[in-house]
Order: structure tokens, then sequence, then C-alpha cells
């Protein structure tokens, strides 16, 4: 790593820490699924419902960022710990009920994507020159590395501990306990990124539109899987919460392995060809996702959709390319640190708009339709990316 970062950046710590918070992540995604279909007792359309106040906090981050219009990337990093606190002792706390359960998923969320957006603005400010693309993939491989940790553990938890009472409450707050030790971890960053006065507080400019408009793309067809994908082997499938939490261990393994290998091919092929690439492969899983069960019988399509979630999880890894062509085109480190976060807000128009609906589209239209419209989005993103002007730099 040492090839990759800044030696006067304090990258250790801040790897450290994304591997910490990614372990308590890990533990309560592996659940959440299982957890409100099982016994929080909602249907497709009522995850859609949680999923828009899931998502809304990323909308939000925008006007959250402008109030801390001042605070450098470490510090608004170390404050999203402490809202991701809030949330999962929210989660810990109240009944099971849908209104203060998707309560406590908003408020985890907010911390979360107030983390999110710094994480990629952390690895450009500390990568060293022509090296952004690599340092990613190392962000992106440690915070997988934790996440991976956290579902082998609910699946021996759940393997062992099966018909255990308040078994879903146990596991999150394991994970509360480590976001308290990850928010210790992080306080060691003593991040040096000073906010330039000069920078709006709402950072839009006409120069990233570009970006905004693949954000909004990737973002809705994103959207499709990260919520319905689980859910529809949950719902349709019937899968166990270690049936999940195994499928989403092989996922973290395969972005683990493929995350610095892509960070890589960026840098190396450039990220206009990795962000038209990607979705020759991403149609090909939309497919297979939504029409397995007519092609094969049950147990079989479980199994093809279960390898297609993978396939998706690594093809998302491309989107650091994005990330990539922001710092290529910015005059300096805060303006990225910005548009990146703006980036997440724009990201999060149309994947709100996906959420509340894409469970009224999947009752009414049928899951098929949910993954042609994932498949038309991509198709959209790559068409988009193609017409990105690549500076002589990068040719």
């Amino acid at each position: 790593m040492s090839s990759v970062f800044k030696s006067e950046a304090n990258y250790k710590t801040f790897i450290i820490s994304l591997v910490t918070f990614g372990l308590a992540y890990g533990l309560y995604k592996a659940v959440i699924d299982n957890y409100l279909a099982e016994i929080v007792n909602m249907n497709q359309f009522d995850r859609g419902v949680s999923e828009f106040f899931r998502e809304l906090p990323g909308f939000l981050l925008v006007f959250v960022l402008a109030v801390l219009y001042e605070f450098s990337a470490e510090k608004i990093f170390k404050a999203g710990a402490l809202v991701m606190l809030a949330g999962m002792t929210m989660q810990v706390l109240v009944p099971a009920q849908r209104v203060p359960v998707t309560m406590a998923v908003f408020v985890y969320s907010l911390g979360e994507h107030m983390q999110f957006g710094m994480r990629s603005t952390l690895a450009l400010q500390y990568s060293q020159e022509g090296r952004g693309g690599a340092a990613l993939g190392i962000q992106n491989s440690a915070y997988q590395f934790g996440t991976l940790a956290g579902y082998i553990l609910v699946a021996v938890i759940f393997y062992f501990l099966a018909g255990m009472k308040y078994l879903y409450r146990f596991t999150f707050t394991a994970s509360t306990v480590i976001i308290v030790i990850g928010f210790f971890i992080s306080l060691n960053m003593t991040g040096r990124s000073i906010q330039d006065q000069n920078v709006s507080r709402f950072y839009f400019r006409r120069k990233y539109t570009k970006f905004y408009m693949l954000e909004i793309f990737y973002g809705a067809r994103k959207q499709i899987f990260f919520t319905f994908g689980p859910y529809l082997l949950v719902l349709f499938y019937g899968a166990g919460a270690m049936a999940i939490s195994i499928l989403f261990a092989l996922s973290a393994i395969a972005s683990f392995v493929c995350s610095p290998i892509i960070g890589k091919i960026i840098d190396k092929l450039g990220y206009k060809i990795v962000m038209v690439a990607d979705t020759l492969i991403l149609v090909i899983v939309c497919f297979f996702y939504g029409f397995a069960h007519h092609m094969f019988s049950m147990r079989v399509a479980f199994i093809v959709c279960c390898v297609n979630y993978i396939l998706d999880s690594v093809i998302s890894l491309a989107s650091m390319a994005s990330n990539v062509y922001v710092q290529d085109i910015s005059d300096n480190q805060e303006e990225v640190k910005a548009t990146i976060s703006t980036g997440v807000s724009v990201n999060h128009l149309i994947t709100i708009l996906i959420a509340l609906f894409g469970g009224w589209i999947w009752q009414t239209l049928g899951i098929e339709t949910l993954f042609i419209m994932s498949a038309v989005f991509g198709l959209l993103n790559s068409a988009y990316a193609a017409s990105i002007r690549v500076p002589n730099k990068n040719k």
C-alpha cells in the first residue's frame, strides 16, 4: 500500500476503521432482509417504502454536508459513525413494528451515507498521483473484508444458535458494539483536509454534468439489485438468514478479490472503457435474475439467481471509475470531496423513487419487469459514458 498512498497520510488508521465499520455493516446487512420479512412481516410494497426511507438520507446528504460545511472529510467520517451508532441502538431497542423499525433504518442509513462519500474522498485524498483507482480499490477491499467477516459470523451464529429467542436483536447489539470500537479507532485519524472558503456550500458545477447523469443511471440500476435482489430470494425462494449471509459472504469475497484488480484496470485502461464495458455483463445478469424461474426448476433458478447476484456485486465495483473521472477533471482535492458528495445526493434522486415504486412494480407487473428496467438503466449508463471526452493525459 505504500506505493499507492502518500507516506504522510494516516491511511493505515483509515483502512483499519473501514474494516471495523464493514464488520458492523456485515452483521446488519446479513439479517435485515429476513428480519423485515419474518419478524416485522413486511411484504414487497412495505419493503419498498422502508427502502425509500433508507435511501432518503442519500438525497439529503448534500444538505447535511452544507450544515457541516467547515468540517474536514475526516470529521464528517467520524460524525457519520456517531449517527450510525444512534441508528443501530434504535434498532436494538424499538419494537418490531413497521414505523419504528423504518425510523431506525433511516437514522443508521444517514450515518452510513455520511461516511460513504467520505470513504472515496479520503482514499483519493491520501493516494499518490496517478494511483487514485488503486487507492479506491484498496479502500473497497478493506470495507468488503470487514463485511465478509460479518456475513460469516452471522452464518455461524444462525447455525449454532438457530431457534434462540431475540437472535436478530442479539446480532444488532453485536453490530452496535463494533460501531463503538470503529468510532474510537477513527478518532486517531488526524487529517489535514481544510475547507476551501471559495467553494460553495451547495456544490454544482456545469463541468460535472456528465458525472451527475452517470450517478443517476447507476443509482437506478443499483437500487433494484440492492433492495429487491435479496428480498426476491427471501420472499420468492424462501431463503433463510443463514443462506442469505452465506450468499453475501461469497459476494464479499468476490468483491474483495476483484476490487483492487478493477482499480488497477481503471488506472491502466482508463475510466471510460471500464464504465462502458460493464453493461454487457449486466444485461445478462438482469435477464437471468428476472427470468430464471421461467427457465429452470425452483432449486436451479435459486442457484442461478445467487450466482448472478455475486456477478452484479463485482460489476458494481466499476462505479469507482466515475470517482476517478471526477478526480481527473477537478482542480483540487476539496472540489473532489464536494463533487463526490453531491454525486451521492444526485444518485439518490432516482434511487428513492425506484425504492418507493419498485415494490409496487413487483406486485403489479412482476419481478421480470423490475429487472428489465435495471438492464435498460445500465444500457443508458454505458451509452452516456461513451460520450465522455477523456483528457489527453488519459487517452
